[in-house]
């Protein structure tokens, strides 16, 4: 669908009868595909998960008879240690995306503007629409030079998706500050930041960090992930969060992923090595966006020559990821990076 269809379904929704956000119900559009006969690059979940993760799930599976505990203590550790914080800050959800509708549930009112990247995950926008909010649009390579000043919140996705480019380090705690100083609350995705060196910004004063479990181990069922935010900001979102707003296995599963330190160096290092790979073969034929993500972004030219690239994949058992789906992108597809030989079949079908 395209993004303009998309933001018109949702502006028709936030306009509803008696102004229900929620009237329309319309959907974004993502990749994966559940046809186990295709080999799923429109997805950036990693290929593998740590091999211990069948074992864990089966034996914490019976634990699903009952209420899980909801101070989550085994989960709230590893994960504060995952990302550098204090395990009180964390705020236990089910997936990434949940933590950004917490987030946007208790910050954003109806009437308020967020500041949103563009082209960028587009689950934002609708988000901010459900809480009667305004979507305000900016460059995702200029958003930190927008003024965070009477906005609600300004939403960040780093590294990006789907242009795959991370935020330096500085320059996003430096927009941090000066998010805080105008009481505008900054979001940060994170959820393909562990494929990356770069530091988390969870703990930081006046930051919501979302955390998907989803991405680097390749857990994208589970539904697992987390929020980070200190002081009222975390009161508000620990006040707000569901109970029981994680399973038991769900959260025992990913308390073992994320102690499994030599399998995130084990699955950066092979990014590391297929990623410019892949990007040279495929720059053969079309633009390739440099990545700091699992993925890469690339524009075939014309919206035709997307078509072509799905339809050779697609006769390869291949799926790759529309990109046209993301606002200002008519000429793009998006593909993971995933194992060497998995890569090989790909840029095969493409004739690369």
């Amino acid at each position: 669908m395209d993004p303009d269809a998309v933001d018109s379904l949702l502006s028709a929704a936030a306009a509803g009868a008696d102004d229900d956000p929620v009237s329309d119900g319309a959907r974004v559009p993502h990749g994966s595909t559940d046809d186990r006969r295709v080999l799923d690059f429109s997805a950036n979940t990693n290929p593998e998960y740590p091999d211990a993760v069948p074992r864990i799930y089966e034996t914490a599976l019976p634990t699903a008879r009952g209420y899980p505990a909801d101070d989550y203590s085994s989960f709230r550790v590893p994960a504060g240690e995952y990302v550098g914080c204090a395990p009180e800050s964390v705020i236990p959800t089910a997936g990434g995306l949940a933590a950004m509708r917490l987030a946007m549930g208790t910050v954003v009112h109806s009437g308020e503007s967020v500041l949103v990247p563009a082209p960028s995950f587009s689950e934002y926008a609708r988000e901010v629409r459900l809480q009667g909010g305004e979507p305000e649009f900016v460059a995702h390579d200029q958003l930190l030079d927008a003024d965070p000043a009477n906005h609600a919140m300004v939403a960040v996705c780093n590294p990006n998706n789907p242009t795959g480019d991370a935020y330096d380090p500085g320059r996003l705690r430096d927009y941090a500050d000066r998010c805080r100083q105008h009481d505008t609350v900054l979001l940060v995705d994170e959820a393909f930041l562990d494929f990356t060196d770069h530091p988390s910004l969870a703990g930081a004063d006046g930051v919501i960090v979302a955390r998907s479990l989803t991405k680097m181990f390749g857990l994208p069922g589970l539904r697992a992930g987390f929020a980070v935010a200190t002081g009222q900001l975390r009161e508000r979102l620990a006040a707000a969060r569901l109970t029981w707003s994680l399973s038991e296995p769900a959260a025992v599963v990913g308390a073992h992923c994320m102690e499994q330190t030599e399998f995130v160096a084990e699955t950066r290092q092979r990014i590391a090595r297929e990623r410019p790979r892949m990007a040279s073969r495929l720059g053969d034929r079309f633009d390739v966006s440099d990545s700091d993500a699992p993925f890469l972004l690339c524009d075939a030219g014309s919206s035709d020559a997307v078509d072509a690239a799905i339809a050779e994949a697609r006769e390869h058992d291949i799926a790759i990821r529309d990109a046209r789906t993301f606002r200002g992108l008519d000429s793009h597809f998006r593909v993971a990076v995933r194992m060497p030989a998995e890569n090989d079949r790909l840029l095969a079908a493409l004739g690369v």
